[in-house]
């Protein structure tokens, strides 16, 4: 009993020490993260008064309304800019994977003083402000430039038209901008490829899709996967590219999503939109995470 007794005070100790530990980064995210949850969640089952301002009793009124049921009936809008989201995010990510290895095996390629240098470079345009390089890419995507006038010389875009507005110019705002994020893990995961795998592909008469297939992507998975859920996500939500670089074409959730919060005011249907982009994204990263657990059965 007395042993036990003198341990106590440093089992409490111990126990303060953790508290200590533990209580800056769950306070942030309790503030950051939880506290603007519990908001949207509120503001989403609010009821609004004649000015627009949220109050109480609650309501369904916002739900309906992300929904599409509206005063005049259903509207497929919501559904419309719901599945455009996920069109352009998938697209944009697809793309960023399949560049994403081109530009990894490029470095790789390089000596061991260049490899730094040339991550470097396509890291450091994303410290540029978003905006800056959505309004850069409406320069380069005007109806005189050289990509719009091959555009328009391959019938992509009828003359005197340009790539800007349009959903292609928004596919390209949305590689550009996170294709960083999808090259940086690929290269962490790449950097420890067994490449004696690939000579033994290759002696067994493997070639091209086969052997990144079966010898290359097992390998780089994680980073892959990695990548996938750092494009994935914020391109899914994303309102600053298709806002300047779509216009009125291609207006995804996103965009809906601010425009309630500033032009309308009507911030429970603004909030109701926000939880379903929650709930989808939160069933992504669900999916994400068992594709993990099960990587070495997806890659077969």
């Amino acid at each position: 009993m007395a042993s036990m007794n003198r341990m106590l005070p440093h089992g409490r100790w111990h126990l303060v020490a953790l508290a200590t530990t533990i209580m800056p980064g769950a306070g942030w995210l309790a503030f950051f993260l939880l506290l603007p949850v519990i908001l949207v969640v509120l503001l989403a089952f609010a009821s609004t008064d004649l000015q627009g301002t949220p109050t109480w009793p609650p309501s369904l009124e916002g739900l309906r309304q992300a929904l599409g049921f509206g005063i005049l009936g259903f509207s497929d809008g919501n559904l419309r800019a719901l599945a455009r989201s996920v069109v352009q995010a998938l697209v944009a990510t697809a793309s960023c994977a399949v560049l994403a290895y081109g530009v990894v095996f490029f470095i790789l390629s390089r000596s061991a003083a260049w490899r730094g240098l040339l991550l470097l470079a396509v890291v450091v345009p994303s410290w540029t402000n978003q905006v800056v390089r959505a309004y850069a890419w409406m320069q380069l995507l005007g109806p005189e430039t050289l990509l719009s006038r091959l555009a328009q010389q391959v019938g992509l875009v009828p003359a005197h038209l340009g790539l800007y507005p349009g959903h292609v110019a928004v596919f390209l705002g949305l590689i550009y901008n996170f294709i960083p994020y999808m090259v940086v893990p690929l290269y962490a995961a790449a950097q420890r490829i067994d490449w004696t795998l690939l000579e033994a592909g290759s002696d067994l008469y493997a070639r091209g899709w086969r052997l990144f297939r079966h010898a290359v992507l097992p390998q780089t998975y994680p980073g892959l996967l990695s990548g996938v859920i750092l494009v994935l996500i914020p391109a899914f939500g994303n309102f600053v590219v298709p806002q300047l670089l779509g216009g009125n074409k291609a207006a995804m959730l996103g965009n809906l999503i601010a425009n309630q919060f500033t032009l309308s005011g009507d911030w429970p249907y603004g909030a109701a939109l926000t939880l379903i982009m929650l709930a989808l994204t939160l069933l992504a990263v669900v999916f994400m995470r068992r594709l993990g657990s099960r990587g070495d059965m997806v890659v077969l």
